[in-house]
């Protein structure tokens, strides 16, 4: 069993991490576990805090990247690199409890081939971001297939067969919430209580929130493509009945007086449609684009520890495709 965990900037609660989830695996009986750390191009001691553990138990061990790349490609990092018949993936900061472990492992072994964690959140949260959080998945769910169980996060058990499945997947824009959804197997899910932070503050913004939900619609539904085109036909047809109520009362009345207000309200508004479905093409493009130039998924730098020695190895780059 390989535990894989994303890490970045968060070398200061590594070591509480480390206590509560060695607790709970050596509590787990003829399961040889290996914990896989993914440092995303920290800038502070990770590196140095995940040695240290290496040196203290040799089955917490490292995966350096080359710079940060990103959450969702550290977690495709840990999925090509985890070695065990199966795969828990969670955060280090202990907002995903260790203590839910026990419950992932026994729905395994019951045959579910994914087992998802479903969080139960505490008042921790800004009703805005709940609000924006609820938002975005009654979108996805409305537009795009497969939908994502509800309150799931990226804490969840692979089954091997899965995990080689979602290593298939050589998307470099990932959403891999959608992914788990999106390959299949028997799944379950389970509730969890957010736990407290070990140490610091999320790294995510608003900002970055706003473009995972895009390029999660985007990854997973043609709907904003598509939603152009019956605009366009809608604004057509409103064109066309303008027109034909303009030409009959100028037969009737005469020349109208032009309306000034009218024609530059008119024109900002169907130059705000246009300037917008380019925009959704671009979004499209951009991805083709970034599909197309081939380049690795990730690099990476450094791995610290050896499922059979728990030495550190030899810091080098690698490239993966």
């Amino acid at each position: 069993m390989t535990i894989v965990v994303p890490v970045f900037n968060e070398a200061a609660g590594l070591p509480q991490f480390f206590e509560e989830v060695r607790a709970v695996i050596d509590g787990i009986r003829d399961i040889a576990w290996t914990v896989l750390f993914v440092d995303d191009g920290s800038s502070d001691g990770t590196r140095a805090a995940i040695r240290a553990l290496n040196a203290a138990d040799g089955r917490f061990q490292g995966l350096a990247l080359s710079r940060n790349f990103g959450k969702e490609t550290a977690i495709a990092a840990g999925l090509r690199h985890a070695r065990g018949d199966a795969v828990i993936l969670m955060d280090g900061d202990l907002e995903h409890p260790p203590t839910t472990i026990p419950t992932f492992v026994e729905n395994w072994l019951a045959g579910y081939k994914i087992v998802f964690g479903k969080r139960i959140d505490k008042e921790t949260q800004s009703p805005l971001r709940r609000f924006y959080s609820k938002a975005f998945h009654g979108v996805f769910s409305a537009i795009a297939q497969p939908r994502i169980p509800a309150g799931a996060v990226d804490f969840l058990l692979m089954d091997r067969q899965a995990v080689d499945a979602m290593n298939q997947l050589g998307e470099r824009t990932r959403f891999s919430k959608g992914l788990y959804a999106w390959i299949g197997f028997r799944s379950t899910t389970v509730p969890f209580l957010v736990g407290d932070r070990s140490a610091g503050r999320s790294s995510w913004r608003f900002r970055s929130l706003a473009r995972f939900a895009v390029d999660g619609i985007v990854s997973f539904s043609s709907v904003p493509l598509k939603v152009w085109s019956y605009l366009g036909l809608v604004i057509s047809a409103f064109a066309i009945v303008y027109a034909g109520i303009f030409m009959i009362r100028t037969l009737i009345f005469g020349a109208d007086v032009p309306g000034f207000p009218t024609l530059v309200v008119s024109i900002m508004v169907f130059s705000g449609v246009q300037l917008i479905s380019l925009g959704v093409l671009g979004e499209y493009v951009a991805r083709i684009y970034d599909e197309v130039k081939g380049r690795p998924l990730f690099l990476v730098e450094e791995t610290i520890g050896d499922d059979t020695t728990g030495q550190q190895s030899e810091p080098r780059v690698r490239r993966i495709a």
